[in-house]
C-alpha cells in the first residue's frame, strides 16, 4: 500500500510542504494518498540549487556518478514489489505490467551506470594542411548544466528513469516535474537519491499543476528542456523555451503491417498486446493495422477472437490484461471518437462500450481517413483495420500520418523489410514485431509531430552534455 502522504523533494531534501495534491486510486476512484505540491517560489529556488549544483556535479569522477546509478539500481531492486504496487495503484496499471516496467526502470538506470565510465572523446588529426602543422586536437564531452524534466503519466517510473538516470551518467542536475496524475513514482525515487552521496541541490522532484509550471520551461538559468508527453503541450513548451536545448518525445498512431507470408497465430497474438498492452496508452500502440488482402479475412476473425479473450479489470488482479484508462474523461473521449467513426460508416467488430474508465478493447473496419480515431492519437484500447494488396502502396498510407514513432512490418521478404526501413518516416522501424516494442538502450523518438531527438540512455547522455574541443600548438 501507499503511504499516507508523500513529500517532495527540493534541493535534494525531503519538504512536507503540504498535501496538496490527491492522487486517486485509477480503478477504485478513491483517494489513495496524498503529495506535497510545489509553488512557483519553491520551483525556483530549486532551479537556483541545481545552477550551484552544476560545479560539484561536474567534479563528480565517472567512478562516483556510477556508484550512485549503481546504489539505485540495488535499492530499485530491493523495492520492486513496492514500487509496483505503487505503479498499479496511481496509474491504474495491471500488476504484471507493473512489475514489467519496474524491471524496465532497473535497466536503464543499470545502462546508465554503464555508461557513465565510458563517456569517451576523440584525439583529432588537424594538420590536413600546411597552415596547420604542429598543431593537433582533442574532444570530450562534459555536462550541459542544469536540465528541467517533465514526465508523462503512462510510464511514470521509467520514462522519468529516461532523463534521470541520463543526467546522473553524465553529471547535470535537474529539475524533474512528474506528471500531477502519477506523482508517486517519481517521489520514491527522489527517495532513494536521497539515500546518496549527490552534491547538495542536485535534484529536485516537484508535482505540481501544469499552470504553475512555467519556470520548468521558461527559465534561462535551464540549459535543456525534455519534455514527454502530448504534441499541442510539446510544441507549445518549445515554442516558450527560449535559448536552451529542447527534446521532446511525443505521441503517434503507429502503424503495423502484416503481410501474407507471416504466421498468422503469431502476428494476432503480438498485435493484440501491441494494441490494447496498457489500455493503449502508450505513444507506439498499434492503432492502425494494415493487412493483407490474401489473409485479412482469417487474421481479422482470428484478432477479433483475442481481443474478446482479454481480462478486464481490477489491476490488481494477476491475470488483468485491460485495466482502466488514466482518468474516466479520457476514456470518454475515445468512447465518443469511436462512435464518431462509426457514425461515418466504420464497423465496429468488437468492443466499444465503457464503465467509467474502463473502456472495452475494441477493433474497427472501413475507418475513414480523417475519422480522429484513425488520423490523430486516441491513446486508448482501440485499433483500426484495413486491408491491402500493394507493398509500396500501403508503406505509403503508413506514411500518410501526421505522426512518426515507430512501425511494425511482419514480413519475411528481407527485400521489403529493406524497403520499408527506406521509406518510412519513422523514428524506427521494427521488423517482425509491433511498434510497441522497446528496450532501453536504443535510440528511441521520432520525426514530424512526433517530436525532436531520441531518448534511450546514450543517446539522451548525448543531449545532456555539450562537445568541448581542445587544440595544442606545437612551436
Amino acid at each position: 500500500m501507499l503511504k499516507s502522504s508523500y513529500p517532495y523533494y527540493l534541493a535534494s531534501e525531503p519538504v512536507a510542504a503540504n498535501q496538496a495534491l490527491e492522487v486517486l486510486d485509477k480503478y477504485s476512484g478513491r483517494v489513495a494518498t496524498r503529495v506535497a505540491m510545489a509553488d512557483r517560489d519553491a520551483i525556483d529556488r530549486a532551479i537556483g540549487a541545481a545552477v550551484t549544483a552544476k560545479g560539484p556535479m561536474r567534479a563528480l569522477a565517472a567512478y562516483q556518478r556510477q556508484a550512485v546509478l549503481q546504489h539505485c539500481v540495488a535499492r530499485f531492486t530491493e523495492r520492486a514489489e513496492e514500487l509496483a504496487v505503487a505503479l498499479c495503484i496511481e496509474a491504474g496499471k495491471p500488476i504484471r505490467d507493473a512489475r514489467g516496467e519496474v524491471g524496465r526502470m532497473i535497466d536503464t538506470f543499470r545502462i546508465a551506470a554503464e555508461e557513465s565510465v565510458r563517456i569517451n572523446g576523440e584525439v583529432m588529426t588537424l594538420d590536413i594542411a600546411a597552415r596547420a602543422r604542429g598543431y593537433r586536437g582533442l574532444w570530450t564531452r562534459v555536462p550541459i548544466g542544469p536540465c528541467s524534466f517533465i514526465s508523462p503519466f503512462n510510464f511514470p517510473l521509467n520514462l522519468a528513469a529516461h532523463k534521470v538516470a541520463a543526467a546522473l551518467a553524465v553529471g547535470s542536475p535537474f529539475v524533474l516535474k512528474p506528471a500531477s496524475l502519477t506523482p508517486v513514482g517519481a517521489l520514491m525515487i527522489g527517495e532513494v537519491l536521497a539515500e546518496t552521496d549527490l552534491p547538495a541541490g542536485s535534484f529536485s522532484i516537484l508535482p505540481c499543476r501544469r499552470e504553475g509550471a512555467d519556470l520548468f520551461t521558461e527559465d534561462e538559468r535551464l540549459e535543456l528542456l525534455s519534455f514527454t508527453g502530448s504534441p499541442v503541450v510539446g510544441w507549445d513548451l518549445k515554442r516558450r523555451a527560449g535559448k536552451k536545448k529542447v527534446v521532446l518525445e511525443l505521441g503517434g498512431n503507429a502503424a503495423a503491417v502484416v503481410d501474407c507470408d507471416w504466421d498468422l497465430d503469431d502476428a494476432v497474438e503480438r498485435v493484440a498486446f501491441g494494441a490494447f498492452y496498457q489500455s493503449g496508452q502508450s505513444c507506439i500502440s498499434v492503432q492502425r493495422i494494415f493487412v493483407h488482402e490474401r489473409v485479412y479475412e482469417v487474421f481479422r476473425e482470428r484478432l477479433v477472437t483475442r481481443t474478446e479473450s482479454l481480462v478486464a479489470g481490477d489491476p490488481r488482479d494477476e491475470t488483468t490484461f485491460l485495466g482502466p484508462m488514466i482518468t474516466e474523461q479520457e476514456a470518454a473521449r475515445v468512447e465518443s471518437w469511436i462512435g464518431d467513426a462509426v457514425a461515418q460508416g466504420a464497423r465496429l467488430l468488437c468492443g466499444g462500450a465503457r464503465r467509467g474508465a474502463m473502456l472495452e478493447a475494441t477493433l474497427l473496419e472501413n475507418v475513414a481517413r480523417d475519422a480522429a480515431v484513425y488520423a490523430q492519437e486516441a491513446f486508448g484500447p482501440v485499433a483500426v483495420l484495413t486491408s491491402f494488396s500493394d507493398f509500396e502502396a500501403v508503406l505509403e498510407a503508413v506514411n500518410d500520418s501526421a505522426f512518426g514513432l515507430q512501425a511494425g512490418i511482419f514480413t519475411r521478404d528481407l527485400y521489403k523489410a529493406q524497403r520499408a526501413y527506406d521509406v518510412l518516416e519513422v523514428g524506427g522501424v521494427v521488423i517482425g514485431d509491433v511498434p510497441s516494442w522497446r528496450v532501453d538502450n536504443m535510440p528511441y523518438g521520432g520525426v514530424k509531430n512526433s517530436g525532436l531527438g531520441r531518448e534511450g540512455v546514450r543517446f539522451a547522455m548525448e543531449d545532456m552534455s555539450e562537445i568541448r574541443l581542445m587544440v595544442v600548438r606545437t612551436p
